[in-house]
């Protein structure tokens, strides 16, 4: 019970029942949709840029509670942001997700809430889902 209480903290609970940036972006910049062939989540991500800078972030799709609640977070995390801004916290993101431990290097706010998902294999490419769709818009390695 005490390890499902922590996988769904308020803050995933929050963001994957009421998802903040849901919807399309008209004029969207870049759209890319990525889909999980293993539980068949699926996130399509929508940017609106101005040159290196992220102006819009939005995203669409169905899935599990944890692949809504990080694409929710995502977007706000990303909006107002450099594309090479968001390609650091993709990789702090990452790695906190898949080792459960936080860096201090980059504040990662309420991503954070992220971090018992190490605990739970199953679930890391749930939470990543989203990341892999901004992947193309900032040239960063593969996540999952």
């Amino acid at each position: 019970m005490e390890q499902t209480k922590e996988l769904y903290q308020e803050t995933i609970l929050e963001h994957g029942q009421n998802p903040r940036n849901f919807g399309s972006i008209k004029k969207a910049t870049y759209s890319t949709e990525v889909f999980n062939p293993l539980c068949g989540d699926r996130c399509r991500v929508y940017l609106k840029t101005d040159g290196d800078n992220i102006r819009q972030v939005s995203f669409e799709g169905q899935g599990c509670l944890i692949s809504i609640a990080s694409a929710s977070l995502m977007t706000e995390m990303l909006g107002g942001r450099t594309l090479k801004e968001a390609s650091e916290i993709f990789r702090y993101f990452q790695g906190m997700v898949k080792s459960g431990n936080l860096r201090k290097k980059i504040e990662l706010g309420k991503l954070a809430a992220f971090s018992g998902i190490a605990k739970f294999p199953q679930r890391v490419r749930c939470a990543l889902l989203p990341w892999e769709a901004m992947r193309p818009f900032t040239k960063t390695t593969k996540y999952i």
